[in-house]
């Protein structure tokens, strides 16, 4: 909940685009959870204005089986 609630502040305070780079796992699961009770009680951080990025920090060769 408290990195929800971080995630929701920055939005409220981004000028313009707000980017969010996520690198999967339970993360995005959690978020999923917690992420929007806190975008509605942090005020305008309209996820309209969001740029939601899937990162994968392993370097495999794209037919690699992982």
């Amino acid at each position: 909940p408290a990195l929800a609630q971080l995630v929701a502040e920055q939005a409220a305070a981004a000028d313009g685009r707000f980017s969010l780079g996520l690198s999967g796992g339970s993360l995005v699961g959690l978020l999923a959870q917690y992420l929007p009770p806190a975008v509605a009680t942090t005020g305008p951080a309209a996820p309209a204005r969001w740029l939601v990025a899937f990162c994968d920090e392993r370097l495999v060769p794209p037919q690699h089986p992982e």
